[in-house]
C-alpha cells in the first residue's frame, strides 16, 4: 500500500474527530462499538462480509462508511483500507473484532476445522492490521485495538482450536506494540468474558462432531450448557463498546482490559497460577546454568 503524509487537517483529527475502522461490524459487538463511536461524534468504517446488514445493523449516518471485508482475504484487507482513507483521509482507531467459534474436543475437530478458526480469528486481525499499518505508521498517530478473549490467557477443554487462535494473536499484538510505539501509534489488547454477544449462536459457533464414543457424555453437557448460555450472558456489550470509546481518548491506554468483572477474575486467577507455578520448583529452575570452571 501506498504511504501518505499526513495533512494539517488530518492531524487535527488526533485530539478530535476520529475515524474508527471496525471489522465483524455486522452484527453483535462490533455492531455497538460502532453505534457508539458514532453517537460519540466519530467516522466509523464498519467492515464485515455483507455490507447491508451492517448498514441494517448500525443504522444510516452520514459518518458511517459499510464496507465488505473478509478478514481472512488479504486483498479485501487493502481494499477496505485504501475505500476508508479514500472517504475519510485517514484511520485513528483499527478494532479488530471479527471472529467466529470452532469448538469441540481436540481430537474431534477435524484439521480444516481447526485451520479455519487460525485464519479467521489470529491471521485475520493480522491481516487487516498489516494493510493498514503504512497509514498508520505515515500519520504517526494512531490505536490498535486487538478485540481477544478470557480464552487467550487461560486455555480450558473444548476450547483447543478457539484458544490457540487467541493466544497466538495476543502474543503477536504484545509484540507488535513496542515495534510500532516508536511512530505514536499505541496498543490495546481487550480480554472479554461472557458478553451477551452472538458468539454462541448458530451463525457463529460450530460444534464439532460427536464421533468418539469417550468424549461423548462431556460433549452432550458442554454443548447443552453453552447452547443454554447463549443470550444469558451477563455482560452488556453497549457497556463494553462505550468502554472502549473511552480508554481510546486516554493519552495511554492499558496495554490489556479486563472486560468484564469474570475478566477481572481470569486475570486475577491467572496470575496467581503462573506465581504458584514459578515458585514450585524455584531451585530446580534456578540452576539450570552452566557451573562455573
Amino acid at each position: 500500500m501506498t504511504e501518505q503524509s499526513p495533512s494539517t487537517e488530518q492531524n487535527a483529527n488526533r485530539t478530535g474527530k476520529k475515524v474508527w475502522f471496525i471489522t465483524g461490524a455486522g452484527r453483535g459487538l462490533g455492531t455497538d462499538i460502532a453505534k457508539a463511536a458514532l453517537a460519540a461524534g466519530h467516522a466509523v468504517v464498519a467492515s464485515g462480509r455483507n455490507p447491508e446488514k451492517i448498514s441494517q445493523a448500525v443504522g444510516d449516518h452520514e459518518d458511517l462508511l459499510a464496507l465488505k471485508l473478509d478478514v481472512t482475504d488479504e486483498a479485501d484487507a487493502t481494499a477496505a483500507v485504501l475505500a476508508a482513507v479514500d472517504r475519510f483521509g485517514r484511520v485513528d482507531v483499527l478494532v479488530n473484532n471479527a471472529g467466529n467459534f470452532y469448538a469441540g474436543f481436540f481430537e474431534e475437530i477435524t484439521p480444516q476445522d481447526f485451520r479455519a478458526q487460525i485464519e479467521t480469528t489470529m491471521f485475520g486481525p493480522i491481516n487487516v492490521t498489516r494493510a493498514a499499518l503504512p497509514v498508520l505508521r505515515a500519520q504517526r498517530s494512531g490505536l490498535l485495538v486487538t478485540i481477544s478473549s478470557t480464552a487467550g490467557i487461560a486455555g480450558g477443554e473444548f476450547l483447543t482450536a478457539y484458544a490457540a487462535s487467541k493466544f497466538g494473536l495476543e502474543g503477536w499484538a504484545e509484540s507488535l506494540a513496542p515495534e510500532v510505539a516508536p511512530f505514536g501509534i499505541r496498543s490495546m489488547i481487550v480480554e472479554p468474558g461472557f458478553f451477551r454477544t452472538e458468539l454462541l449462536t448458530p451463525e457463529s459457533t460450530s460444534y464439532a462432531d460427536s464421533t468418539i464414543e469417550d468424549y461423548a457424555e462431556r460433549t452432550e453437557q458442554t454443548v447443552k450448557a453453552w447452547t443454554s448460555m447463549d443470550g444469558q450472558q451477563w455482560g452488556d456489550p453497549a457497556k463494553l463498546a462505550d468502554a472502549l470509546i473511552q480508554l481510546a481518548e486516554l493519552d495511554e491506554p492499558p496495554l490489556r482490559f479486563a472486560a468484564g468483572a469474570d475478566a477481572v477474575d481470569t486475570f486475577e486467577a491467572r496470575a496467581k497460577t503462573l506465581g504458584d507455578q514459578a515458585a514450585a520448583h524455584r531451585d530446580l529452575s534456578s540452576n539450570l546454568a552452566f557451573s562455573d570452571a
